[in-house]
């Protein structure tokens, strides 16, 4: 049978409402990214990572666990499962993480720092004291729960006494952006996605002279709700990168399927499937600018195709 849908949303919302995060993982884990970095702690502007490319090793490896249970007896236990998640993180037993994925992810919040901090902009982390902006549980309709943590989000940015925030993902970018000051009154953040303040800062040049040839997905986040389609470009020609456009692009760019992994992730992955067809049609290296996208569309390539970061293309000739 599927996955209950009911309390497999219910484990998430239980999660973000007890534990700050879908799926809980150790202070030490999230921020370790930055370390030997020596980014100032707090400020005015701050980079937040939402925790997304952090959560993105423990979101492949549940949803790898999820799929075994899915259209199996053992989705009669995810009820029983979530009785005992409100006591004891199930997550934690279910979730593990691959160390070369933890590494890799890692990597890409560590070359969006360096291309930052290259382009001459000041900025903080909060460190442990950072929370996840709570994008799924929002996808996924749980209002009540979201709303309450955005708050708990925003309080903490105010408390810090931070104004201007750089978001490292169109999730968390949206979620801060649009959604909040939906909900918040008195609402005064400033948000930018880090490649639009990259793409600003660019020098008056043309694009660099040519290198790899790329298909780009674009983020369905990004080029539809907050109309970020021309950085991302702009920044891959800077770096001598051809970017080559694929069968539904920009804003009428193509699902990765990611939205319905936590639910569906045999659905996803067909979803996923279709996309890459696509992607392939047209290379067999290709570039993401979301985590989200980057892991349900890789995992539905396979070996048949190079996927990359857009911040592991900007940061090859970025020093150490």
């Amino acid at each position: 049978m599927p996955l209950p849908t009911g309390d497999t949303i219910g484990i998430l919302a239980d999660n973000l409402r007890l534990r700050k995060s879908v799926l809980p993982i150790p202070a030490g884990v999230a921020t370790r990214w930055s370390r030997g970095l020596n980014l100032p702690r707090g400020g005015e502007t701050v980079l937040y990572t939402g925790m997304m490319y952090q959560l993105i090793p423990y979101i492949a490896a549940m949803s790898k666990a999820q799929g075994k249970v899915e259209d199996s007896p053992l989705a009669n236990f995810v009820r029983l499962g979530r009785m005992i998640n409100k006591v004891v993180n199930i997550s934690g037993f279910m979730a593990r993480p691959a160390r070369d994925m933890q590494v890799r992810y890692d990597g890409m919040l560590v070359g969006i720092a360096r291309l930052l901090e290259q382009a001459g902009v000041e900025f903080g982390y909060l460190y442990e004291e950072e929370l996840y902006s709570g994008a799924l549980v929002y996808d996924l309709g749980v209002d009540d729960v979201f709303a309450q943590h955005a708050r708990e989000v925003y309080q903490t940015f105010r408390k810090k006494g931070v104004k201007n925030v750089i978001t490292v993902d169109p999730h968390t970018t949206n979620m801060l952006r649009s959604v909040y000051p939906q909900l918040i009154e008195g609402y005064d953040l400033q948000v930018r996605s880090y490649l639009e303040v990259l793409a600003e800062r660019l020098p008056a040049t043309g694009p660099a002279p040519g290198g790899a040839d790329v298909v780009i997905h674009d983020s369905c986040v990004y080029a539809r709700y907050e109309n970020i389609i021309e950085p991302q470009r702009k920044l891959l020609a800077a770096a001598g990168i051809k970017v080559k456009e694929p069968r539904d692009s920009g804003k009428f760019t193509l699902c990765c399927g990611g939205p319905a992994e936590s639910l569906f992730p045999k659905k996803a992955l067909e979803r996923a499937a279709i996309r890459v067809a696509q992607l392939q049609a047209v290379s067999r290296q290709g570039v993401t600018m979301c985590p989200i996208c980057l892991v349900n569309l890789q995992k539905a390539a396979g070996p048949d195709m190079n996927l990359r970061d857009i911040s592991e293309y900007l940061t090859q000739g970025v020093r150490p």
